[in-house]
């Protein structure tokens, strides 16, 4: 029998996908290596036309043989190689996207890169720099400094949903994991086919004060560049997201 990976949580980054590996962790039926993001279908390294699906096969060597295959590395989504690869590799694969308000997503991922030292820009200045810093990635995408670009989600899903079809891509709200994480997961299990969640104890959130405010400039530059994609998202999942556009 050949096992392949079943599931991915593919995006976005800084929406949750942390706390949905480690819920789908405690499910004895899944499988997710403790080292959380993989980056096997997003890395440019890899001889493509001949890929080496062992080695991505050994992070799982610890699994039991009930037991789904799940990789949870955000960028899939939002890396446009990736899903061509992945479905390459499984054209079955089970896709995970949690969704977060691409206004407070970009907040955290440039502190994120603060904390990790690989930011030195204040928050305003890289979102008005971006656009030149990123061209420094060109043909590719740039994986750190893309606060802005990865809040385009609609283009992301579209993408997931060509290659593997909506059935196959539960989407999910960030807000809605942090505040009745026993909905998300029985819809991930329903999603995945198996049994639904043991019982848990819910996660205390993760999503920590702001050390630095975000400026009056950022919080209307942001509500007025992302107006017209939560528009857009709104129509293709049927979401209400007004709620978006007014966080402090």
């Amino acid at each position: 029998m050949t096992f392949k990976v079943n599931f991915l949580i593919c995006g976005t980054q800084k929406g949750g996908t942390t706390a949905l590996a480690d819920y789908l962790r405690l499910h004895p039926q899944i499988h997710i290596p403790a080292r959380k993001e993989l980056h096997f279908f997003d890395n440019e390294n890899i001889c493509w036309q001949n890929p080496p699906y062992w080695h991505y096969h050994r992070s799982y060597q610890n699994a039991e043989h009930h037991q789904l295959w799940g990789d949870a590395t955000p960028i899939y989504m939002y890396w446009k190689p990736a899903v061509e690869r992945i479905w390459r590799y499984n054209s079955s694969m089970r896709l995970i996207a949690t969704l977060r308000n691409p206004i407070s997503r970009a907040y955290s991922h440039w502190a994120m890169e603060i904390s990790r030292g690989k930011e030195l820009l204040s928050f305003d200045e890289a979102l008005k720099k971006e656009e030149h810093r990123c061209r420094s990635a060109l043909p590719q995408q740039h994986r750190r400094f893309s606060y802005l670009d990865r809040g385009f989600y609609s283009e992301q899903l579209r993408r997931l949903w060509q290659f593997f079809g909506r059935d196959a891509v539960l989407i999910l709200r960030q807000e809605e994991l942090l505040k009745n994480p026993s909905y998300c997961l029985n819809e991930t299990c329903i999603h995945l086919g198996i049994k639904e969640m043991p019982s848990f104890t819910p996660f205390l959130s993760r999503v920590g004060p702001r050390k630095i405010p975000m400026s009056h400039w950022a919080k209307a530059f942001l509500r007025n560049y992302y107006q017209a994609e939560i528009s857009q998202l709104e129509i293709m999942l049927n979401w209400d997201c007004k709620a978006w556009l007014e966080e402090d």
